[in-house]
């Protein structure tokens, strides 16, 4: 699919709105995460340095459509200016066309868009109404193209289009991962439970040449093949999707690599008594946290023929040591890995970002997207309607 960057377009003198995502964290009323702040910056700054006026679409929460103060884009405003550097002038989309016109080549952010009904049914009316806002539109939200909103994909049907910096960015890394990777190609991927990840899986094993398969729902696939998994937390339900799964890997030719040992323990504590048994072998009053030693080893050389590596999920218990070792080794090898120019890697997710910033690692892979539910959705195979949306014919955007 091509699209538009925001190099195509002819900024000058041009009103660009700009869906972001600023949807971050906050811990008793104070931003604890500044990343996705950060990461729309050069987008703005670009905008601005070409002549335009950037008018900020997002949102915060879940108000349902309703004005509530708790979740005003207010509170994020002052971190909002720190990550951009410069000042943001926050106005009410009904007061917004007053604002706009006396901000000429300033940053002008619209209050959460989810408070107004409109938005998550993509109604016409306000779609028209942020139209009349602007000249251009601009989506830098990838973690909202998952979404068919008014202003993630409403407004790209009625406005010169493009994707921000930040979208293009996540665009190519993903295209190449999984559109046009480099094999062998391998995909972690970890995480509680098998009955979330049945579509991811159900792609991955016709796109990618290993599976690598790990935390809880690891324990699904052991359990499904046979063995007794104690007291581990398991699905004991996906046991015919599990074995599904595994038969279709094999007749594709995908080889999936399920742990071979595991680190048990009789309690989740940190630092609690464990030991190291055959996958097959799990105590019945113990339960399974991590991946042991041979399964690590085993993964190691998988990944050192690899080209390309996606990750999603961690393969153990890693918020506790010692249970996290086997996702700190695995992700400091694909770090140095990546350092070293032999692969290309690509991760995301909430509890795979943790994880890589529990291993110190975090900047150390190709591309780590802050995308949730859009990260899981592409890896599923998915199209994602605000991605679709900016599908247009080549060419720019010269005139009113």
């Amino acid at each position: 699919m091509s699209w538009n960057t925001l190099e195509d377009m002819d900024l000058k003198g041009r009103r660009v709105l700009t869906r972001i995502d600023i949807n971050v964290p906050m811990n008793r009323g104070v931003v604890s995460d500044r990343t996705r702040m950060d990461r729309v910056a050069p987008t703005v700054h670009h905008i601005l340095r070409h002549g335009g006026t950037p008018i900020l679409i997002a949102h915060y929460g879940r108000p349902n459509g309703k004005d509530m103060p708790e979740m005003s884009l207010r509170l994020l405003l002052f971190d909002l200016e720190k990550a951009l550097g410069c000042s943001v002038t926050l106005t009410t989309l009904d007061k917004a066309r007053d604002t706009i016109a006396t901000c000429k080549n300033q940053v002008v952010l619209i209050e959460n868009i989810r408070f107004e009904p409109g938005e998550e049914i993509n109604d016409p009316a306000l779609v028209q109404r942020l139209a009349n806002l602007g000249d251009l539109y601009c989506n830098d939200a990838f973690s909202t193209a998952h979404r068919a909103h008014a202003s993630t994909t409403g407004l790209a049907h009625i406005r010169p289009s493009c994707a921000g910096l930040l979208m293009a960015s996540e665009l190519n890394a993903l295209q190449a991962a999984l559109g046009a990777p480099k094999r062998p190609l391998v995909a972690v991927v970890g995480g509680a439970k098998v009955s979330t990840k049945i579509d991811l899986l159900e792609n991955l094993i016709t796109k990618v040449d290993h599976l690598i398969i790990g935390g809880a729902m690891a324990n699904t696939f052991i359990a499904a093949i046979g063995h007794n998994v104690g007291k581990s937390l398991c699905e004991h339900g996906m046991a015919a999707t599990a074995n599904r799964i595994i038969s279709s890997a094999n007749n594709i030719g995908c080889e999936i690599i399920l742990p071979s040992d595991v680190v048990v323990a009789e309690k989740f504590l940190k630092n609690s008594k464990n030991m190291t048994v055959e996958a097959d072998a799990c105590p019945p009053k113990y339960m399974i946290l991590d991946a042991g030693n041979k399964t690590v080893a085993r993964i190691s050389q998988c990944l050192a023929k690899a080209k390309t590596v996606i990750w999603n999920g961690p393969l153990g218990a890693f918020e506790l040591a010692p249970f996290d070792r086997a996702t700190n080794i695995t992700m400091r090898n694909v770090a140095n890995l990546t350092k070293s120019g032999k692969i290309t890697s690509v991760a995301g997710g909430g509890d795979t970002v943790a994880a890589l910033n529990h291993a110190g690692v975090a900047e150390d892979f190709t591309y780590i997207s802050t995308a949730g539910g859009a990260f899981l959705e592409w890896m599923e195979g998915k199209e994602l309607p605000g991605v679709v949306a900016l599908k247009k014919p080549s060419g720019v955007f010269q005139n009113r």
